[in-house]
């Protein structure tokens, strides 16, 4: 079924003037979507036409629905294509276009205003992070598996602290571990894995969890004796017994004690390094925990011991941060960003996106895909510079509003995000790592 959208508007400028064509697949039938005049079909594509002016509100609405673009073109180069007609055929609701609201929230309290991630019917930790696949040669020297599941490292917890503050939601720690007894070494941008004691409902020893690293390679004391980590103790609701479960690793470590032992493996990870070049610009998009990368990076740019540590890295590029958080309280490291930002405001942009504070255009809740999509022009602009470099990092599903708004932005330029994107990423400059 192909489906007109109802915007023709006449605009008075002649960039609004101009017409596109979306072209949409995964819309779904919904509880929502049953209230508008128009269904919704799970498979093939619709054709919707959208004016210049009217593209990012388009694009929200059709991320709310569960649609995803995988392609726009002005509509005469569509008109002048045999293979797709665009008709007038049902037309959607008017009252429906430009409401930005989130996509189907997750269960979890921490997280579930930032993704539409759903947990599974067990301890969803067990799944290893997914890491977009780096060119093997681009970083052949990276410390990797230094340490494996069968031979893990012992360290020692050094200190767990809380950082969401009173009136937050869920636990969120940082902790820091010893590990000058061992050969333990990693950069930026990696992750370590944890085995939690005792075995699983199998009878089987636990098996590893992946974490980021939150820490530069020289650790939290600048003394290549530690390592850290922010982690959130998983819970939700099962969905069966609408008991509450909490997750196996996370839960140990959120109440480790000063002392303690804890199993390391790793390091892994090459695809969420930083570029040496120390004129380089850096975009990050976190939510929640997936601030941990952007920390060690932030702290290799910026932070005094850390550059003093490291005199052939003196950063001098622009870095911008986009995170998005449930709540005041729960900005993790929020003194240390605010700080930087201070400190160097020509090269650090500091942006939240705190969903149940803060409002988007259409009066909903404030999402990182709706800062995303409020920025999306200035965010095309840096992604085509050579010297960008983009970071995206948190629960899986956040991607999509990332890239509805960036589809949008650089087809009024004529480009196809899609396309654009695999280029960038071809080339390294286009960094995900979701879990």
């Amino acid at each position: 079924m192909n489906i007109k959208g109802a915007v023709e508007g006449a605009a008075n400028t002649e960039s609004g003037s101009r017409v596109f064509v979306y072209e949409v697949v995964g819309l779904r039938q919904s509880e929502e979507t049953d209230t508008t005049n128009y269904p919704i079909r799970n498979s093939g594509s619709v054709f919707i036409r959208v004016p210049y002016n009217r593209m990012n509100q388009e694009m929200r609405r059709i991320t709310r629905l569960g649609g995803r673009i995988v392609s726009i073109h002005p509509i005469e180069q569509v008109n002048g294509n045999s293979k797709v007609s665009v008709e007038s055929g049902e037309t959607a609701n008017n009252a429906e276009n430009g409401k930005a609201t989130p996509p189907v929230q997750a269960t979890s309290e921490v997280t579930k205003s930032q993704t539409s991630q759903k947990p599974k019917n067990k301890d969803t930790e067990g799944k290893t992070m997914t890491q977009a696949k780096a060119k093997k040669e681009a970083h052949a020297d990276v410390p990797v598996n230094i340490y494996r599941p069968n031979a893990p490292y012992i360290g020692k917890c050094i200190s767990n602290e809380a950082l969401v503050k009173d009136g937050g939601i869920g636990i969120v720690q940082h902790l820091k571990f010893d590990i000058s007894g061992g050969d333990l070494r990693y950069i930026e941008g990696q992750s370590i894995g944890i085995i939690p004691p005792g075995v699983d409902k199998n009878g089987k020893p636990e098996k590893l969890r992946l974490y980021s690293i939150a820490s530069t390679r020289h650790g939290d004391d600048v003394d290549d004796k530690t390592v850290s980590l922010c982690v959130r103790q998983l819970e939700y609701k099962h969905p069966e017994t609408g008991e509450t479960v909490y997750g196996v690793c996370s839960t140990h470590l959120c109440f480790l004690k000063p002392g303690d032992e804890v199993k390391i493996t790793g390091p892994v990870g090459k695809e969420m390094l930083l570029p040496q070049d120390p004129e380089a610009k850096v975009i990050m998009m976190a939510t929640g925990t997936g601030i941990a990368p952007m920390r060690a990076y932030l702290w290799r740019m910026f932070k005094d011991n850390e550059k003093a540590a490291n005199p052939d890295y003196q950063y001098k590029g622009f870095a911008w941060l986009i995170f998005g958080i449930p709540t005041s309280p729960n900005i993790l490291y929020k003194e240390e960003l605010e700080e930087m930002q201070q400190r160097y405001p020509d090269n650090f942009r500091l942006t939240y996106a705190i969903s149940r504070e803060q409002k988007n255009a259409q009066g909903g809740r404030m999402y990182i895909q709706d800062r995303v999509a409020e920025h999306a022009d200035e965010l095309w602009q840096l992604i085509k510079d050579e010297k960008t470099h983009t970071y995206i990092c948190g629960l899986r599903g956040m991607e999509d509003g990332i890239d509805a708004a960036l589809t949008a932005a650089a087809a009024k330029e004529g480009v196809t995000w899609i396309d654009y994107q695999k280029e960038i990423k071809k080339a390294g400059r286009w960094h995900v790592e979701t879990y």
